[in-house]
């Protein structure tokens, strides 16, 4: 969290510098100073928070650090905003009140004597912490234990997952290769670990089988010789060798033999890479099995790696795990059965969550008020348990382990409702505004921030929900316990706040330190009785997450502004505005912005918000218009509306090549064809995902020789590109589009095409586009009942989705399309047949049919049992068919 104020400070100075110097001369050199303290404030609390702090006053020094960092923040942001109020008045306000400095900048200037004090303090006293640091010894060995007992009625919805394990393990290869089975905590990894290393056919395959836990405190001498006991007499002489002789000697005891070593409980890729040095790779086909958390456990191994994710437990599989624990061999009394259901399902699949939960059940026996009592309070009861102890641990080391700008991207977390799905491409903009992701080399933020959501899902502390058809994660989310440590994280330093009830709002005897937060998330219908006394100024993130509620309509939100006038963030979507707040337009440090309103038209003082880089608006109106010159705010990353949006044409302001350009500008979606003006792309150059909706035969129409398309085309960087033909009445001559262009954007991979009524026969023109990936034909996208493509098209599209359409007759196969995937037909209800020359394309895996017919459904079938034949016999890939509705799958 630090890096990111650090950063937001060090930025504002720089634009205060540079802005006012010559109204500010008398204080800027106290400005520059406190610039060249800060990177020591950073450094020192990376350093200080690598480990837990048990030291109390090493804590209360990190905690006086946080707080001294977070006072410079709110200085000089409260800096930014004088000045840029001084920009903006008028020159008598200016003559008269020359950035009011006999009374707030003067005072201002005055707070910033103790912070050097404060920096010249910790000095010192770091300066001291660090020689007694030195004196400090190392880390105790850990407890090096033997394979664990597994209770056989713990052994439920694995079998399936062994028969996998055991085939990995068991594969014909002569190298050495490692397997590692991965999971969260509790999920069953040493349960299917110590069943597979019992297996008969595995104990027939490996007369040396070694099990050893490593401790997440292990000690690496202490691993070898536990896998030495296991397979040669340990002497004294074995025991006094140093850690280098002991690797040597396993080694040589390993070198001819074939072997299984199974390794449970692998914290990280470090701890592993010391200890693969022991291990030969001899090619007896030895096998080593790893359990962990972390998905990418063994990947920099040099050899063959072989992962295999360990699903949860379905609701039937929860349930019969639940008897077994609770009932034994009896039988649930049929009063017990809905309570028990509800019970397992609240376990959310996990089966030591289920086990606990059924030992509580256990002990209290069958009485029908118990069972009442545990289904009311399942979380309660783990939290107290060791399982909520055991977790925590996990959690809190995992997150000890994390590397630095992991951390307050993990943290986040907690400030979302808990089990709330979140879109990732909402959570990276978020993420990207707090500060949180820094540019390195020529990645983008956004791609960057990408990385480190994977990141934070290999380590299995964020869950995907859904994945797009891309291959990339769609939404995401933590699970309940991971979801508390992160909040109770944040409230410990300072980070987040959580609104829940009206009393923590007005209640000004409320002991909780809400005026030190920097994030708070709300309930919309609580945001107009804010008061400020009670939170102050240090806010920079307000969010109102949708909760099921009708959405709170304010005619305004002048409360916001005088409370909250450094805010960053402000996630407004449940909140719907009647008319635009004039006082929005006061918070200049806003960086992310979402709105849902009742009006069509945004005033000129939106380009006021010059530090901008997410604004989204929902609006009740068919069109909306920006008045202001969004090429002023240069800073903008991401415009989206949901409707046809215009604004002013830059061609008639004058300025200069470096004025008004929206370099850092990726999404801006969804615009007027009226818009799509060769000035305003010139000024939008790396544009990544463009949106066009409205009457598209405006778009294609050749004017002079050329078309407002044409303007598109030019797009190199364009990616993503949806074109949405907004009429309507269908029927009309004038909705359909005219001339379709020849060319589209060269560097395109995904095409959305809405309502355009192309002929099948325009399909050509778009299969030369070398590196389309996706094309989303949605609402008679193309009409004609007919389609056969040509040969050699579409080279690179891997998802095809077709929409309402009139297509009857459809010739298809792996000519046309090399690397399809998968295909979505929805609502296709003339289709006489999926084409079954798609049996022959090599890389299709799915399917999906949606409101289409039986015949199509019948052709679908035939494909996916064409596939599984060819599977069966040459070992390839099968094909996954779904079909809805389901009487249509015969």
């Amino acid at each position: 969290m630090i890096d990111a104020t650090v950063t937001f400070i060090r930025e504002n100075l720089k634009e205060l510098i540079d802005s006012t110097s010559k109204q500010i001369s008398e204080v800027n050199d106290k400005v520059k100073s406190l610039s060249d303290d800060l990177d020591f404030f950073k450094d020192f609390l990376q350093d200080a928070t690598k480990k837990p702090i048990e030291d109390p006053a090493m804590e209360a020094l990190v905690k006086q650090i946080r707080n001294a960092v977070y006072e410079a923040e709110d200085i000089v942001d409260e800096y930014v905003i004088e000045a840029a109020q001084y920009k903006s008045s008028s020159m008598f306000k200016k003559t008269k009140h020359p950035l009011d400095h006999p009374t707030k900048l003067l005072n201002l200037a005055q707070k910033i004597k103790p912070m050097k004090a404060i920096v010249n303090e910790i000095i010192k006293k770091k300066k001291s912490d660090d020689v007694a640091r030195l004196d400090g010894g190392g880390s105790k060995p850990g407890k090096i234990t033997k394979a664990p007992i597994v209770q056989e009625e713990l052994v439920v919805g694995i079998e399936d997952e062994a028969a996998t394990v055991i085939n990995l393990l068991t594969r014909e290869s002569e190298e050495l290769a490692i397997v590692s089975i991965v999971g969260v905590p509790g999920l069953g990894k040493t349960t299917l670990a110590k069943m597979v290393f019992r297996d008969p056919k595995i104990e027939f395959e490996f007369y040396n089988r070694i099990w050893v836990y490593v401790s997440q405190d292990y000690n690496r001498k202490e691993v070898f010789l536990t896998i030495l006991d296991q397979i040669t007499k340990v002497t004294d002489e074995i025991r006094n060798m140093t850690e280098e002789n002991l690797a040597q000697k396993l080694l040589g005891s390993l070198e001819e033999e074939k072997y299984l070593i199974v390794m449970d409980d692998v914290r990280t890729q470090n701890d592993w890479n010391h200890l693969r040095v022991a291990f030969p790779k001899n090619k007896k086909k030895s096998r080593i099995l790893l359990t962990s958390c972390d998905k990418n456990m063994g990947k920099d191994a040099d050899c063959k790696v072989e992962r295999h994710d360990l699903r949860f437990l379905n609701i039937d599989e929860s349930w019969v795990l639940l008897q077994r624990k609770a009932l034994g061999l009896e039988e649930c009394p049929e009063d017990l059965v809905e309570r028990g259901k509800n019970i397992a399902a609240e376990c959310g699949g996990l089966p030591l969550k289920i086990v606990m939960i059924g030992e509580i059940l256990l002990e209290k026996g069958t009485e029908r008020s118990h069972w009442e009592d545990v289904s009311k309070n399942v979380k309660e009861y783990i939290f107290e348990m060791d399982l909520g102890k055991k977790m925590d641990n996990f959690i809190a080391w995992s997150f000890n382990h994390l590397p630095y700008h992991l951390r307050a991207c993990f943290i986040y977390f907690g400030m979302l409702p808990e089990d709330y799905r979140i879109s990732v491409r909402k959570l990276i903009r978020l993420w990207v505004a707090e500060g949180f992701i820094q540019q390195k080399g020529e990645l983008n933020l956004e791609g960057i921030a990408e990385d480190y959501l994977v990141d934070l899902v290999n380590r299995n502390l964020v869950m995907v929900e859904k994945w797009r058809s891309n291959g990339k994660i769609k939404t995401c989310y933590v699970r309940d316990m991971i979801h508390v440590f992160c909040k109770n994280k944040a409230v410990e330093e300072n980070f987040y706040h959580e609104i829940k009830r009206s009393d923590q709002i007005t209640d000004s005897s409320s002991k909780d330190d809400s005026k030190i937060y920097r994030g708070l998330s709300i309930p919309p219908h609580f945001l107009s009785t804010i008061s400020p006394e009670k939170f102050g100024s240090h806010v920079r993130s307000l969010l109102c997450f949708p909760n099921g509620e009708i959405p709170s309509t304010l005619a305004n939100i002048s409360s916001i502004p005088k409370t909250f006038k450094l805010l960053r963030v402000l996630e407004g979507e449940p909140i719907s505005f009647s008319r635009f707040p004039t006082d929005l337009a006061l918070l200049v440090n806003l960086r992310y912005l979402v709105l849902s309103v009742q009006f069509k038209i945004l005033p000129k003082y939106i380009t006021n918000l010059w530090n901008m880089q997410t604004l989204i608006v929902n609006t009740s109106s068919n069109a909306l218009e920006i008045k202001g010159d969004i090429f002023k705010m240069v800073r903008l990353r991401h415009l989206e509306t949901n409707a046809p949006t215009s604004f002013s044409d830059p061609i008639s302001k004058k300025r200069n090549n470096e004025e008004g350009s929206l370099i850092s500008l990726r999404t801006l979606s969804t615009i007027s064809p009226e818009t799509c003006s060769e000035v305003a792309f010139d000024r939008a150059p790396n544009l990544s995902k463009l949106g066009i909706r409205g009457q598209l035969s405006k778009l294609f129409e050749v004017k002079g020789g050329s078309s407002l398309f044409d303007n598109v085309k030019k797009l190199n960087f364009l990616e993503n590109l949806k074109l949405f033909n907004d009429v309507v009445d269908m029927q009309d001559s004038k909705g359909k589009t005219v001339s379709p262009p020849d060319k589209f954007p060269p560097n395109l991979k995904k095409l959305t095409l809405y309502g355009t009524q192309l002929d099948w026969n325009y399909m050509s023109t778009l299969g030369m586009l070398e590196n389309l990936e996706i094309l989303k034909l949605k609402e008679n996208a193309f009409k004609g009942n007919s389609w056969e493509p040509k040969d050699g098209g579409f080279p690179a599209l891997k998802i095809l989705h077709i929409g309402k359409t009139d297509l009857t007759n459809w010739v298809a196969s792996s000519s046309h399309f090399p690397s399809l995937k998968s295909l979505h037909l929805q609502h296709c209800t003339y289709l006489n047949a999926v084409p079954l020359g798609l049996a022959d394309i090599a890389t299709l895996q799915t399917i999906e049919l949606y409101m289409t017919n039986e015949a199509a459904a019948t052709s679908a079938k035939k494909i996916q049992d064409q596939k599984n034949e060819y599977r069966q016999a040459n070992e390839g890939k099968g094909i996954k068919v779904s079909i809805y509705p389901p009487d249509h799958d015969k």
